[in-house]
């Protein structure tokens, strides 16, 4: 995956004309049991300089799974303030204040493009309106003693509408890449996130009726950076639209 932000998934801002061009490197953070201290790389590519200010969120989730942000100081992260001049790189420390907990401990460092500095006559504007760009940095602590364990907690077939609920059991996250579903002449895939220490997600498929009523079991693959899971659900035409 490229390191460019235009390219990067962690995206929480539009791309606009306008906005100016900055990298981070790496683009997601993970420290090391036992390590206590990382650094990351902020390049301004932009032919003008860039201000910049980094705030640090707690990421979690909800019970469906949905990711919730509130601001925290959990981290020691410096500078919070700097400007970067064109064509050249800032290093941000961040380091950890506590012992590892029980599970792991995840944040996003907010990276965001303060406006302010003259607007460069070369860069095209839109409509008179200056864009802003935010890099949301993953940054995961690890727990004292590591557990990566994820279930395919259940599967239901109601009226054609197929539902898997991926569950992570353990105490560090993974990132699902895809959650596949094959079954006869019905074979469907879904694209994944991230499912944080304790979290679950359901993930829906609608099955066509003729493909459903067809269907005497339905595979299920879920494929993460970490691990794999399979599990099946037999399936009779009560379960397909009538």
């Amino acid at each position: 995956m490229s390191r460019r932000l235009l390219a990067a998934v962690f995206w929480l801002a539009t791309t606009c004309a306008g906005a100016a061009e900055f990298s981070v490197s790496p683009i997601r953070i993970e420290l090391p049991r036992g390590a206590r201290s990382a650094a990351v790389s902020v390049a301004n590519e932009d032919r003008q300089p860039l201000r910049m200010q980094l705030r640090l969120m707690e990421w979690t989730q909800d019970s469906d799974g949905k990711d919730l942000y509130r601001e925290s100081d959990a981290l020691i992260y410096y500078p919070r303030l700097m400007t970067i001049q064109p064509r050249e790189k800032r290093l941000v420390r961040i380091g950890v204040k506590a012992a590892s907990a029980a599970a792991e401990r995840t944040y996003r460092l907010y990276i965001d493009e303060l406006p302010g500095v003259a607007d460069d006559p070369l860069r095209p504007a839109v409509s008179g309106i200056n864009f802003t760009l935010r890099f949301a940095l993953p940054v995961f602590v690890p727990p004292a003693e590591p557990a990566l364990r994820g279930v395919i907690e259940a599967m239901s077939l109601q009226d054609g509408k197929l539902a898997v609920t991926v569950r992570n059991a353990g105490n560090q996250s993974f990132r699902i890449a895809s959650v596949a579903a094959r079954g006869g002449a019905f074979a469907a895939e879904a694209g994944g996130w991230y499912l944080l220490a304790g979290a679950a997600r359901v993930h829906r498929f609608d099955i066509p009726a003729e493909a459903c009523r067809e269907l005497r079991r339905i595979e299920v693959a879920v494929t993460a950076d970490r691990l794999s899971l399979e599990g099946g659900l037999d399936v009779d035409p009560g379960m397909c639209p009538r």
